[in-house]
């Protein structure tokens, strides 16, 4: 493995740390999207009958 600059290592540092933080907000919204969908399903299929 040759050598690599202090640039060519800092460069590739930025390019994982924003291909990490793209995938986790990734997962993030779509699961949220995913909960809040399953929340809507459920509120719809709920009876409105209240027992007080």
């Amino acid at each position: 493995i040759p050598q690599m600059s202090p640039l060519m290592w800092s460069t590739m540092l930025i390019l994982f740390s924003i291909l990490f933080i793209m995938f986790n907000l990734m997962n993030y919204f779509s699961f949220k999207n995913k909960k809040i969908k399953e929340m809507m399903h459920l509120n719809k299929n709920l009876p409105l009958n209240w027992k007080w």
